[in-house]
């Protein structure tokens, strides 16, 4: 298969992003991309300018979704929305969840899963971080099947959590996705090494579309859009400027890579000793 993963730096206006997302698409589908991955908070980055408030968007009227489908439908791909806020019924009225959104060519939603774990961190140099304040954290591991393998569904601060990755892998995921808005200082440290690690942990692809660049206040992520084949090679590195990292993905290579190194057959039951 061909998959590519999109680089973007999305704003706070949800038309210029769907205008940028589509261009890319585009770009993609030239270069014989089948399935075509977007970024964490695909259409809205950054938050409210001062004196505008935060708009809340449901499954039924966020104008991202019906975008996406058109987009899946016109060019026969298999998209994959990194992640939409969007609020549910009963839930907080303030919190949205942070969605992931898996489309057919036919531009039906097949997937969808929440993010689980929430970015609260304070980095060095002062940049600090509460998810947990506006978003709900998702309660479920998700996994889709497409036609060219099965496909476990996370967004960006999971990738801190293995254990999460070894359950959809062996829940019999062969393609984990990671659409990531990291920040540079966490990037810089980490991005490629903890990708790594998941891919060589699970013998799975590991694709991970990512934000790039400043934006609406004063955000900056880090870029660098990887795809990862089972053995932690670093098949595609898309830098840092919008772009798209695109490779061709050979499913055959997850069964010769875990019959290599089996350890996802391997586990064992242990207590720990104080």
């Amino acid at each position: 298969m061909k998959l590519a993963c999109l680089q973007m730096n999305s704003t706070r206006d949800i038309a210029h992003n769907i205008a940028r997302l589509e261009t890319l698409v585009k770009d993609a589908v030239v270069q014989d991309a089948e399935f075509v991955a977007t970024p964490e908070n695909t259409f809205v980055m950054g938050e409210p300018a001062e004196g505008e408030t935060r708009i809340f968007y449901t499954m039924a009227n966020h104008p991202g979704i019906p975008a996406s489908a058109r987009i899946a439908k016109d060019y026969k791909i298999w998209l994959l929305i990194g992640s939409i806020a969007v609020l549910e019924t009963g839930a907080d009225s303030q919190k949205t969840y942070n969605r992931s959104l898996l489309f057919n060519p036919e531009g039906q939603i097949v997937a969808h899963y929440d993010k689980i774990h929430l970015f609260d961190v304070a980095l060095p140099g002062g940049e600090t971080y509460t998810e947990s304040a506006r978003i709900l954290p998702g309660e479920r591991a998700v996994t889709a099947q497409t036609p060219w393998g099965r496909l476990g569904m996370t967004i960006c601060y999971d990738v801190r959590f293995p254990h999460l990755y070894r359950t959809l892998a062996k829940a019999g995921a062969s393609i984990l996705s990671v659409p990531a808005a990291f920040t540079v200082p966490t990037g810089e440290a980490h991005w490629h090494v903890l990708l790594r690690a998941r891919a060589i942990e699970t013998g799975c692809f590991v694709i991970a579309p990512a934000q790039t660049g400043t934006h609406p206040g004063n955000r900056k992520t880090y870029g660098h859009a990887l795809i990862v084949d089972p053995w932690g090679k670093i098949l595609t590195d898309a830098g840092e400027g919008e772009g798209i990292a695109i490779a061709e993905l050979d499913l055959e290579e997850v069964g010769k890579t875990r019959g290599k190194l089996p350890s996802l057959v391997h586990d064992r039951e242990f207590s720990l000793k104080d």
